[in-house]
């Protein structure tokens, strides 16, 4: 599946959505990949995922755990994890801080796959990392949908995108004038309390 296909995926559901959007990252955005939108369809998550899980077992083998942070990549990890034929954990915020909750656990040296639905900077897999390695895992790589930086996220690790696009974002202080004119969206489920 190349990036087309991907977006293809994105735009028959409706979730390519235009105007002004504060990402996770704080930054600011005149598009927002509404993945949502996409993953209350099973046959287009199917797909997306059963590539990304080719496109990550090509690369690094079969992983012995896929763990998504929470809440928004709750669902491709899970079924991304479906198609390699392993298990499906999340790590979720607790005080702010990602944690491994609700009795998962990962075994000493295990390999891990940190799964990801749409990446920007690559702050939410950074932090998802912490919990893996406390535990004693092996993290592999950052798998995602969609890496809309154009290639620029620096994750710390290898990166594994499904679809990489180059969609502008900005910081808070640099939101050219047309964008800062638009009302801004907070569509993300970051800063959920």
């Amino acid at each position: 599946m190349d990036t087309d296909e991907v977006l293809e995926e994105f735009r028959g559901a409706g979730a390519l959505r235009q105007g002004h959007f504060i990402l996770a990252s704080g930054r600011h955005s005149p598009m927002f990949l509404q993945k949502n939108l996409v993953f209350q369809y099973p046959e287009r998550t199917a797909r997306l995922c059963k590539a990304l899980a080719e496109k990550i077992e090509a690369r690094f083998g079969k992983p012995d755990v896929i763990v998504a942070p929470a809440v928004g990549a709750i669902i491709p990890g899970y079924e991304t994890a479906r198609w390699l034929g392993v298990p499906a954990l999340y790590v979720e915020r607790e005080e702010g801080r990602f944690k491994l909750r609700r009795a998962f656990s990962i075994a000493p040296g295990a390999k891990v796959v940190v799964v990801e639905d749409v990446i920007t900077t690559g702050g939410s897999f950074r932090e998802a990392v912490e919990p893996i390695e406390a535990a004693g895992g092996k993290v592999l790589c950052c798998a995602c949908l969609v890496d809309r930086s154009g290639g620029r996220a620096e994750v710390g690790w290898p990166l594994v995108a499904l679809a990489t696009v180059d969609v502008p974002s900005y910081a808070p202080d640099e939101i050219p004038p047309d964008l800062a004119a638009i009302p801004a969206e907070e569509p993300g489920s970051k800063r959920l309390k």
